[in-house]
């Protein structure tokens, strides 16, 4: 029987060291952690977490610090569940192994599994409220545009010119050609 760690944080700017220590101190060897830095428990398709899933074999055991980290909406925990009791890998949620086969483990971890989507989903409600009175306060007004107005009106004349390709235009302002085509959409919606 061996064990197999996973950790993952939401974003860049977070740091997996404490995951990654707790995990070790579960006895997990470092080797055998898989990571998925700056990705959502949401989102079923993480390079890490298949890893993870494809290293375990009949009789392993997948050692994560919480249920969240693995997963962070209902479905995907589910499955993710489904395949490890399939496969004959058990569960540990920071260092108790879960039986989903057992009516209480099942009924254990889907409660888990249902308080981590509804954490992930009062998360996005504050961040939404958040930006809402930010907006309304003035505060958030968006990104500032790639070009300033005298740099995009410049663009426009040597694009009626039509001496230069939207590539050429854009190594020229030293913006991406998406830029330039926002450029171009912009003056259509404001023409009469």
């Amino acid at each position: 029987m061996a064990l197999v760690g996973y950790a993952r944080c939401s974003t860049d700017r977070q740091d997996l060291t404490a995951q990654r220590q707790a995990l070790g101190a579960l006895g997990v060897p470092a080797e055998r952690v898989y990571l998925d830095h700056g990705l959502t428990g949401t989102k079923r398709a993480r390079p890490g977490l298949d890893q993870a899933l494809a290293a375990v074999r009949d009789g392993d055991t997948l050692v994560v610090t919480k249920l969240d980290r693995l997963a962070r909406s209902v479905p995907d925990a589910l499955a993710i569940l489904d395949t490890l009791a399939e496969h004959g890998v058990g569960l540990s949620l920071g260092g108790t192994v879960h039986d989903w086969g057992d009516p209480f483990g099942r009924m254990f971890l889907g409660m888990l599994a249902v308080v981590a989507e509804f954490e992930a989903n009062l998360t996005r409600q504050r961040i939404r409220e958040g930006l809402a009175i930010a907006r309304q306060n003035g505060r958030l007004r968006g990104k500032p545009p790639k070009l300033n107005p005298r740099q995009h009106g410049h663009l426009l004349e040597l694009h009626d010119e039509g001496e230069r390709t939207i590539a050429e235009l854009a190594e020229l302002f030293g913006v991406s050609r998406a830029t330039i085509y926002r450029s171009l959409a912009r003056r259509r919606a404001s023409a009469p």
